[in-house]
């Protein structure tokens, strides 16, 4: 019988044959998951609060997605879209448009990951504005690619090293502090539009609902509202990067929903094909439209397979109601982290924050309660140890956020959140 190769073995595997920059939270190497557990090669588990990054909504290997797969691999697994169509695609984008938060018709492209989300989205924005220029905030992510890396707002590890960028992108302070905050990013936006660029050669703004590498900060609802009135004054595209946020990860479908704004475009991937690569840019009709025939495509894009498997997930978010089980979720984890955060002064952590089951906290010094990205590593470093998968982010890598499978059950999610506990008292 053939031996699988240990952790060891295979780390050192990757080492001589992946690039050093693309870098894993854990030397761990997976053999199989279901739901919010995974095994490691050598057979030990692990309790899942990474979800592939936000991917895994509906757990590994849901029964439903699994069957669909299957279904739809014993007819064809690809054609190209722009060859011929198939069901899988059109009967996807139509479920896509019924749930966009637009009042009017929406279209959609099916892609294969959130940065071709992006890009695109600001391909369209740019061709229905004849406007070039884009603006988003500091701390924002939205991908690895040219485009992207500028959009992106923060410079290490992202955009280091990298030369020059796409021009014609503009940054504002996103606020992190209430009201105050928002009245000083809208005051840096005019300054904007008074020294930089011009309101008329504005195509988009993009803003993520709630930062995802940023922090878990949540885009607050006034500056949402403003930045709505700004681009319809001005005919700006409101572009809304729901990529992390998406398909009942904050308790709604979409995380600007809470807001009551609706946006122009929205990019979407991660959640939507429950472990296969898609993404996609729903917007406005009219939007959508104002490319010429040509003017979009992808190879692989919105494949069968990640289609079929897209059209299962959103089965199962509404037959399972995950979005008030996202709700439930979150309830829990702030509960737990506030009383972890109140009754132990030797765990330095901020209170909790987010929407739904998108829930983040720093990681503090003591005694002076300065944001910590060297502990928090250490806490994600010992909650591996100790069987619990969990990643950080924010701006000095200070939060460690909580993105646990939707379909987690309480008992389950109580006993990574004791995990998690053990490692915050472990990295001091």
């Amino acid at each position: 019988m053939t031996t699988m190769p240990s952790n060891a073995e295979l780390h050192a595997q990757r080492l001589a044959a992946v690039p050093r920059g693309l870098a894993s939270a854990t030397a761990l190497v997976a053999g199989h998951a279901r739901n919010a557990e995974v095994w490691d090669v050598e057979g030990r588990r692990y309790i899942d609060f990474a979800s592939g990054i936000a991917v895994l909504n509906v757990g590994h290997c849901h029964p439903r997605v699994l069957e669909a797969v299957r279904a739809q691999m014993e007819r064809f697994t690809h054609t190209a879209f722009q060859v011929t169509a198939y069901e899988p695609y059109i009967r996807l984008a139509a479920r896509l448009n019924a749930l966009a938060p637009f009042s009017g018709p929406a279209k959609t492209i099916l892609l294969n990951t959130g940065a071709e989300a992006v890009e695109n989205a600001v391909k369209i924005a740019r061709r229905a504005t004849g406007r070039s220029a884009v603006i988003a905030f500091s701390g924002a992510f939205h991908g690895r690619t040219m485009m992207t890396m500028a959009l992106t707002g923060k410079t290490v590890p992202y955009k280091a090293g990298f030369g020059t960028l796409s021009p014609g992108v503009f940054h504002l302070p996103f606020p992190t502090d209430g009201g105050s905050a928002v009245r000083e990013t809208l005051r840096a936006l005019d300054r904007l539009f008074a020294c930089d660029v011009e309101p008329a050669h504005v195509a988009a703004i993009i803003v993520e609902p709630v930062q995802g590498e940023g922090g878990f900060h949540v885009a607050p609802f006034e500056l949402l509202r403003e930045l709505r009135a700004i681009c319809d004054r001005h005919r700006i595209l409101l572009i809304a990067d729901e990529v992390q946020t998406g398909f009942a990860r904050t308790g709604a479908m979409f995380a600007i929903g809470h807001s009551g704004v609706e946006p122009d475009l929205i990019t979407v991937a991660k959640g939507l094909g429950g472990g296969f690569p898609l993404g996609g840019v729903i917007g406005r009709g009219d939007v959508m439209d104002a490319v010429d025939p040509g003017g979009l495509g992808t190879t692989f894009g919105g494949s069968p397979i990640a289609c079929a498997a897209a059209l299962a997930v959103l089965d199962i978010i509404a037959e399972e109601n995950l979005c008030a089980r996202a709700c439930a979720i979150g309830e829990r984890l702030t509960a737990r982290i506030t009383a972890v955060a109140t009754s132990n002064a030797r765990v330095g952590i901020s209170p909790p924050r987010g929407l739904g089951a998108m829930i983040a906290f720093d990681v503090l010094t003591d005694p002076g309660r300065a944001p910590d990205g060297a502990r928090a590593k250490r806490v994600v470093a010992r909650a591996a140890e100790r069987g619990l998968l969990v990643l950080t982010c924010g701006a000095e890598g200070q939060a460690i956020r909580i993105l646990a499978p939707l379909t987690i059950g309480d008992a389950l999610l109580d006993e990574g959140l004791g995990l998690l506990k053990d490692a915050l008292e472990a990295a001091e």
